[in-house]
């Protein structure tokens, strides 16, 4: 981590809508308060740009790498800010391939330029049952319209610390932030658009223990609200330290929680609590 005792994080919590660039708007203005509140580094949510009446409204506005009006709007806005914008989500053409995109975590060092991607290895492919538990509930499959990223780690360094990244469902499988962990993470990015439902029920407890079990800070943005395709989300934005804690949380509504990351409070934790060199399962 930089030299600095903290370092100043947002987590950016949006209500997107199915126009494009109405959304990039809207997180403008939310990017220009983070930095006014004096974040260094912000995590935009899943899906940030569009969250369409129907899963396949995004491949309308699916980008190549490096170029459209979404990367362009990061990189303008990272360099404009002198701010690190982790973008939650953004569909990525794939090549050969007119059905799908790839869902795209992209990172943006405070001079604009792009110097990480992650492509969503876990699809949510689900069917959330009714609250009493019985009957067909809502329904979802991304992997309709989203390619499954190859099944790897990325850990970026950025002022706030090594960053690995991560998106939404990807939350479910341990195994891929023990792997961050073991590649150095020292803070995880969660961005998301959990359903009002699952998120009620898991959201808090799985990121808790994904910062708890491998000792770094959490930095998860959620959407929140009603959508123009009926789905609700949870919001309850969270940035968590090492211990579990919570730095800051947003339950509902567009906004921006704004946390400081300790250096010395995660050395404090790994040296006095050192589960991690504990491990005897590889």
């Amino acid at each position: 981590m930089n030299s600095d005792p903290t370092l100043a994080v947002a987590a950016i919590q949006m209500c997107s809508s199915d126009i494009r660039d109405d959304n990039l708007a809207v997180a403008g203005r939310l990017l220009e308060d983070a930095v006014a509140r004096g974040a260094q580094l912000a995590v935009l949510p899943e899906n940030f740009a569009l969250m369409g009446r129907h899963e396949r409204d995004k491949l309308a506005i699916a980008e190549a790498a490096g170029s459209g009006p979404i990367q362009q709007f990061l990189a303008d806005t990272a360099r404009r800010l002198r701010m690190w914008i982790v973008a939650g989500s953004v569909p990525l053409a794939v090549e050969g391939d007119a059905d799908h995109v790839w869902a795209s975590c992209l990172v943006y060092d405070a001079g604009g330029v792009a110097v990480a991607r992650y492509d969503k290895i876990h699809l949510f492919d689900i069917e959330v049952p009714n609250r009493d538990g019985g009957g067909a509930g809502e329904r979802y499959r991304e992997s309709a319209s989203i390619a499954f990223g190859a099944p790897q780690t990325v850990v970026v360094d950025t002022p706030a610390g090594r960053l690995g990244l991560s998106i939404c469902y990807d939350l479910r499988f341990p195994e891929l932030y023990r792997r961050l962990a073991a590649a150095g993470a020292e803070i995880v990015c969660v961005p998301a658009a959990f359903t009002e439902r699952t998120g009620r029920a898991h959201w808090d407890a799985l990121l808790r223990a994904r910062a708890i079990e491998n000792q770094c800070f959490v930095i998860a943005p959620g959407q929140s609200g009603e959508h123009v395709n009926g789905r609700r989300t949870w919001g309850h934005s969270l940035i968590l330290d090492p211990w579990g804690e919570t730095l800051g949380l947003l339950e509902s509504g567009a906004g921006v929680v704004v946390a400081g990351l300790s250096r010395a409070r995660l050395a404090e934790v790994r040296q006095t609590f050192p589960a991690l060199s504990h491990r005897r399962l590889e």
